[in-house]
């Protein structure tokens, strides 16, 4: 080929190239959010393949040889996606946006001032699921007693109750799929702890609110644990657990669609044994004895509603002879039988926006106590208590989803108590009836991902008190940083003085106000929260001796409470270990019930602390499980009356420190094998093992001269059990939450 061609073609290409540069037009420009350049958004030309990406400062710049009227698209994952005209022409083009926040239910700020929530949601903020609960050690699978190491509340072993920031047992109340819950506890007699009625395995999370809790839920001045129920079983099971304690057996059955499953269990347990081979503390003259049954049922529609009801019954005896503190009588005797039935339904429906929740609980529980005492071998005093409580519950609350993160939420619930006490010796009876009407308003406001606020309102009408009362509820959350946020509660909580304490006076609610700060850190496998709060009681019944039993004559009382609490867990900083370490301080004081002067409350420990561990070793097929609980030493004090019947403070001290170290071990021998048609789990658990010698108060003679201390039933006790199921392999499970 000749030179002169070879130029000729140069000069074609060389055309043809500046022809496309020169038709090659700039466009730039930046994206900002609130005046602030964004990085990492998408520009593009809609239908082409031309585009950019912007830099730190928000800036973008790409070339085009596109012409005429198109549209630019700036889209990134956390903005709404914005869409521009632009024409291009032969000059370039500068075109800026701003972007507006993209709304997500998974990115939205939470509100948890006073709340740790565990369940299957994806924003739970500390994760307390029944695999942890099961894997405390020291807790015994009870709900209750693995949230005793949680911050905020009390060590308590003498009896029963979430004693919560200087609150009573009574003062926290307990919800199932959002009814009431009561007698959530077993029968007993003071000194005797009671354990939880409802099986930890029925719940697939919770709701812990330590204060500042929503308007959707009333008559607790302290604190509230609301249990949501599983929906569905996995698939058909059968269950076997073997114990020298106890002997259960049960069966659920689901079908293929898991529209409907129906489910029967029922436990015996004797603790006969166990006080022949550990040391015990209390003389049982009848080893504690008791035997329940539940049965459940679930059904699906064809519209996604679902139905849940839930049935209980239980009895449980035991009789105890302690040494006697008053003259001429070598011991008191107690006797106990008890018998409760529970009834739990609700119901569940989506109707185009709005959501529908029905429920209904009810509960029937009875009490028999013979009281007497012996000298030289002769009984004599001989009484009986018999207390008898039906209740129900029904609610209704109506929801709208406003938006993603937006929602409103009203209903009303009504509960009925009806109770009777009579006394053996005396020929009077004590009856007591209340009717309390609730109405309740919420609305979770979502302003951005970072911002947001709950607004409630509640109010409550008891016939017994014959009064309405008016219970505002606020809290506001705020993102600082990707992992920081803060919340903030305020909120008035009402409760009616406890039953037992009503006679012949007029009585008013009980008030607290809360108020919350919460700041908090949660990262993959690590949380922290530090949370501040202030109550202030007012309100508080005080009380007299009248027919030799407390009555409540006024609302005169008063008291605070404040401190701060720490939660730190951490599941990966430590291989295969989950740990979590707790620590709280509080200061309170109360003039309340028959304390004749403001007084820390004999409940309540300045400072507790609780640190939990837990590994799996899978090569060994076990699960190693420790706890640490402390407890400063509590107060405790001892009142006499005078011819009035007025208290007066006779004695006060303090309690040594508590301390208890727990461990607990569970072996999987089926796991890892394909073919296996069970899935055992074999448990050993030891509460207290270096047998510290723990005192939880004082019981003193009717004198005040001699008192002797009230101690755990065993210092140590050791639980061992086969637990079996048919039709489940939960190795898997086992492995992940180190079961």
């Amino acid at each position: 080929m000749s030179t002169f061609i070879l130029s000729k073609i140069l000069a074609i290409v060389l055309l043809i190239m500046g022809f496309f540069m020169n038709a090659q037009i700039t466009i730039s420009g930046k994206v900002s959010f609130k005046n602030k350049g964004i990085k990492d958004v998408s520009v593009t030309l809609k239908n082409t393949y031309d585009g950019s990406t912007t830099d730190e400062n928000g800036t973008f710049s790409f070339h085009t040889s596109e012409k005429g009227h198109h549209i630019l698209v700036f889209s990134h994952p956390k903005f709404v996606e914005v869409e521009k005209s632009v024409i291009i022409e032969n000059l370039p083009v500068i075109i800026n946006a701003d972007l507006k926040e993209q709304i997500s239910d998974i990115d939205a700020v939470v509100i948890s001032a006073g709340s740790i929530e565990a369940s299957d949601r994806k924003r739970a903020t500390v994760l307390l699921t029944p695999i942890d609960i099961y894997t405390t050690a020291g807790a015994n699978g009870q709900v209750t007693s693995a949230l005793e190491t949680l911050p905020g509340v009390q060590k308590i072993g003498e009896t029963e109750g979430l004693f919560v920031r200087g609150g009573t047992g009574a003062e926290t109340k307990f919800f199932m799929d959002g009814n009431l819950v009561n007698n959530f506890f077993g029968n007993s007699v003071p000194g005797i702890k009671a354990m939880d009625r409802l099986n930890t395995s029925l719940f697939k999370g919770n709701v812990f609110s330590s204060g500042g809790y929503s308007a959707m839920y009333g008559q607790a001045l302290s604190s509230v644990l609301i249990l949501e129920s599983i929906d569905f079983p996995e698939t058909n099971a059968v269950d076997i657990g073997i114990s020298p304690i106890f002997l259960s057996g049960g069966f659920q059955n689901v079908d293929q669609a898991k529209t409907k499953s129906f489910g029967v269990s029922a436990a015996y347990s004797h603790l006969g044994l166990m006080t022949k081979l550990l040391k015990f503390n209390n003389n049982f003259t009848k080893a504690p004895e008791s035997f329940g049954t539940n049965f459940n049922f679930r059904l699906k529609n064809k519209n996604g509603g679902i139905f849940k009801y839930y049935g209980s019954f239980d009895t449980n005896t035991f009789a105890l002879q302690e040494e006697s503190l008053e003259p001429e009588t070598d011991s008191d005797n107690t006797a106990l039988k008890g018998k409760n039935t529970f009834h739990n339904f609700s119901y569940r429906q989506k109707f185009g926006k709005y959501l529908v929740n029905l429920g209904s609980s009810y509960s029937y529980n009875q009490n028999t106590i013979d009281l007497s005492n012996t000298f030289q071998n002769s009984e004599f005093n001989l009484n009986s208590i018999n207390s008898t409580g039906n209740y129900f519950n029904a609610k209704g609350t109506l929801e709208k989803k406003i938006n993603k993160i937006s929602a409103m939420r009203g209903g009303v619930e009504f509960n009925q108590m009806r109770e009777n006490t009579s006394v053996a010796i005396s020929p009077i009876s004590y009856p007591f009836q209340d009717q309390i009407t609730s109405v309740f308003a919420e609305t979770d406001i979502g302003f951005s991902n970072h911002f947001s606020a709950k607004v409630g309102l509640r109010s409550e009408y008891s016939s017994a008190v014959d009064q309405w009362n008016l219970a505002p509820r606020l809290a506001f959350a705020y993102r600082i940083s990707k992992n920081w946020t803060s919340s903030l509660a305020y909120g008035i909580f009402y409760q009616n003085p406890e039953n037992k304490y009503f006679g012949t006076y007029d009585l008013n609610f009980q008030k607290a106000e809360h108020y919350v700060l919460q700041v908090q850190k949660v990262e993959e496998g690590r949380s922290l929260r530090v949370e501040a709060f202030y109550k202030n009681y007012t309100n508080l019944i005080k009380t007299k001796v009248e027919n030799y039993l407390p009555a409540a004559i006024n609302n005169n009382g008063d008291g605070f409470a404040k401190g701060i609490e720490l939660f730190w867990r951490d599941k990966k900083s430590l291989k295969n270990i989950d740990y979590w370490i707790t620590y709280s301080f509080l200061d309170s004081e109360r003039n309340f019930q028959n304390y004749d002067r403001s007084l820390f409350p004999n409940f309540a420990a300045k400072h507790t602390l609780s640190v939990v561990a837990k590994k799996f070793v899978t090569d060994w097929k076990t699960g190693f499980n420790f706890s640490y609980n402390y407890a400063s030493g509590r107060p405790y004090y001892h009142f006499l009356t005078n011819d009035s019947g007025d208290y007066y403070l006779n004695t006060q001290g303090k309690l040594k420190d508590f301390n208890s170290l727990n461990f607990s071990l569970n072996y999987l021998p089926n796991l890892g094998k394909k073919e296996a048609k069970a899935f055992t789990i074999l448990v050993l658990s030891v509460n207290n093992i270096l047998g510290q010698k723990n005192i939880y108060g004082y019981n003193f003679s009717n004198d005040g001269m001699r008192r002797k201390p009230i101690l755990p039933s065993a210092n140590t006790f050791v639980f061992i059990g086969a637990f079996i199921s048919f039709g489940i392999d939960r190795t898997q499970e086992a492995i992940d939450k180190n079961l």
